[in-house]
């Protein structure tokens, strides 16, 4: 096994550190996601806190670490005598991305189960990590299945596994640790809010410390285990640490002052539910712990808040996590007055009264919203310098609205989603096949239909059926799959109206949420002046792509065909990269063409290429005022498509517009 990078060599990072430690003191506080951009140490800090998590005793023998001092009677090894235990290290279980449920939950053999009667049962991950780590790298791409097997073995603290009838059931409590690059896509809310503790991570700007972090990196990569070797006293002294903060912590006293902060902090930042003053509640307990008080102070509890609540007060995918510190010291200092605690005002740059981890040194690091954003207008409203002739200053994005499902029609077999139909593991029940490699799902009926005109020929005698492996089928299922969105955006001159821009910036932002929320992959191309850009090429974090389209600048000509062949090649390199994945062209313009000879006629003719590739495409027809040349249904008709005003897009109005693209797609094919 090689040797992890110490938990204590970790340069800065001081929040998530904190928040990692805190688990270890308090499991019962529910995990921690990191969010940060990539090369961030996010990944080699989870890793390292294996090493510093207290020992754990479990029954000799049994697979499913249960402890002897009250195991589990539903255990599947079970049941325990009392007796023999041994004790191990914690255990941290990596859940690859790319896992299958049986991999997850555990495998049942179907084929004895049914001719014997037997419940053969191969753990999986969620039985490894029992009482230890459970670590999803990258947890933002997990599919969707996986994510629904995750949110029920926490809210229950166990796993089941079903198939046909036969059921297996262990127990499943475990530290949640989750990383994610937020450029990659969000997370599912209710995943999201299945986390305790989240932090967000940044390389510092500070040249000290990085080179600091590349001097200890170079010396680990040298010889890892003489440079764990000099961190040994350091990392001894964290662990032990620990086991005195975990003895010490049910000692810790929760009083009705602090609780009336944490409520009321809850309640300014309107955060849903109840779990979060619960998380907070256990935070502040352990931060009081971790820093070998018996008392929680109001430096705990907006400590706490800190970590526990940005990622709870998100309304949509494309608000920043974050909270305002003056609004909660605010709340903290009202309703701490008011409930005549003493506690001194929380130092907002201070250790929080030793509850942060000690500090490597400074941090220069600036927060993102410090940074303007390119091509910002200035304060008064003019467009910056760097702008080109004729260019106009962005817009914001009017209201988005709700808007229903645009699906490509036919069956797909792309990843898991929420548009269109596909072929997947999870669905539906539609047929059966005989099983191409493993079995994952049983057809039953027509398993029993395959194995019973053979039962005389292999001599059944008994009650069992004599099932062999030629005999199982496997249940072909239909369910949703995500897409390509690709917007293909009209940012010329024609289109430069203010209220008419930002009206199109909000249809296309209201798409952006319907894509998000039926998990798509979306890119965005752009078009004006004499080029075609690809402003976002496909990715599955929707609110970058609402980020570029607010930041979009509007002017000069319309190169409509340079941006439909531009679109073009985006496909076509995307179809390389991902097959299965099928897309979905939205194009945004009201049709007009300028620049070079016969630029309508080239557009038709770039469009005609999508229609040869049967490409499902929807134009939404920015065309206004009282003259309307209906070049949008032209554009629309060319690409084997239909065209939608931008008052058709809302919900109550777009019911037939599915229908039209399927209909459409037909007829071109």
């Amino acid at each position: 096994m090689s040797t992890p990078f110490p938990f204590t060599a970790v340069v800065g990072q001081d929040d998530l550190r904190l928040a990692l430690l805190l688990n270890a003191v308090s499991p019962a506080v529910g995990g921690v996601l990191v969010r940060g951009e990539k090369g961030t140490a996010k990944s080699t800090a989870v890793r390292a806190l294996s090493a510093l998590m207290p020992g754990v005793d479990v029954v000799a023998g049994c697979r499913f670490s249960c402890d002897p001092a009250a195991p589990d009677p539903a255990c599947p090894d079970g049941p325990h005598e009392p007796g023999a235990f041994e004790t191990r290290p914690a255990r941290m279980v990596e859940l690859p991305v790319g896992a299958s449920e049986d991999r997850l939950v555990g495998a049942l053999d179907i084929e004895r189960a049914l001719a014997e009667g037997v419940k053969a049962f191969e753990p999986g991950l969620l039985a490894d990590a029992h009482r230890g780590i459970l670590y999803v790298d990258e947890v933002n791409l997990l599919h969707d299945h996986l994510v629904d097997l995750l949110l029920d073995a926490a809210a229950m603290g166990a796993s089941y596994v079903e198939r046909e009838g036969v059921s297996v059931r262990h127990a499943a409590r475990f530290l949640l640790v989750g990383t994610m690059n937020p450029e990659e896509g969000e997370l599912r809310p209710q995943l999201l809010d299945r986390f305790g503790l989240t932090v967000e991570v940044a390389a510092s700007r500070e040249p000290d410390q990085r080179v600091e972090v590349v001097r200890r990196r170079l010396a680990y990569d040298d010889d890892p285990t003489g440079f764990a070797a000099r961190w040994a006293d350091e990392e001894s002294a964290v662990r032990a640490r620990i086991v005195a903060a975990r003895e010490l912590l049910p000692s810790v006293r929760l009083g009705d002052p602090a609780l009336r902060q944490i409520a009321a902090t809850c309640a300014a930042f309107e955060v849903d539910g109840m779990r979060a003053d619960i998380v907070m509640a256990r935070t502040a307990t352990a931060l009081a712990a971790w820093a070998g008080r018996t008392e929680v102070l109001a430096e705990d509890v907006r400590q706490a808040a800190l970590l526990a609540l940005p990622h709870r007060r998100r309304r949509n995918p494309f608000d920043a996590p974050g909270l305002d510190e003056d609004k909660l010291d605010e709340t903290l200092e009202e309703f701490g007055e008011q409930d005549g605690g003493g506690d001194d005002d929380p130092d907002p740059d201070g250790p929080g009264g030793g509850g942060q981890p000690p500090q490597d040194g400074p941090d220069g690091d600036s927060p993102a919203g410090d940074v303007p954003a390119q091509g910002e207008p200035s304060d008064d409203g003019r467009a910056p310098a760097a702008q080109g002739a004729g260019e106009q200053s962005p817009v914001r994005a009017a209201e988005p609205f709700r808007t229903k499902v645009l699906s490509v029609p036919g069956l797909g077999e792309g990843a898991a989603g929420r548009r269109s139909r596909a072929r997947t593991e999870h669905g539906r029940t539609t047929g059966s096949r005989r099983p191409r490699g493993a079995l994952t799902k049983l057809h039953l009926a027509a398993t029993v239909q395959a194995a019973a005109p053979h039962q005389r020929a292999r001599g059944r005698s008994g009650r069992g059926l004599v099932v062999r492996r030629d005999d199982l089928r496997q249940a072909t299922r239909e369910g949703r799959e995500g897409n390509l969105v690709l917007f293909v955006v009209d940012a010329s001159g024609s289109m430069a109206a203010r209220q008419r821009m930002s009206a199109v910036k909000g249809a296309v932002l209201s798409l952006l949420l319907d894509a998000y929320q039926r998990r798509d992959k979306v890119g965005l191309v752009t078009f004006r002046g004499s080029s075609a850009d690809v402003a976002l090429p496909p990715t599955s974090s929707v609110d970058a792509a609402a980020a570029r389209l607010e930041s979009l600048p509007t002017g000069g000509r319309t190169p409509l065909a340079a941006g439909l062949l531009r679109a073009h090649d985006v496909l076509r390199v995307e179809r390389l990269r991902d097959p299965a994945r099928r897309p979905l062209v939205v194009v945004v313009t009201d049709g007009r063409a300028t620049g070079g000879l016969e630029p309508v006629a080239l557009a038709e003719r770039a469009a005609r290429l999508f229609a040869a590739d049967q490409v499902a495409s929807v134009v939404v027809d920015c065309e206004a005022g009282p003259v309307r040349l209906g070049l949008a249904g032209r554009l629309a008709g060319e690409l084997g498509g239909t065209a939608v005003t931008l008052d058709e897009l809302r919900a109550d109005a777009i019911a037939g517009l599915v229908r039209d693209v399927q209909g459409t797609s037909r007829r071109a094919a």
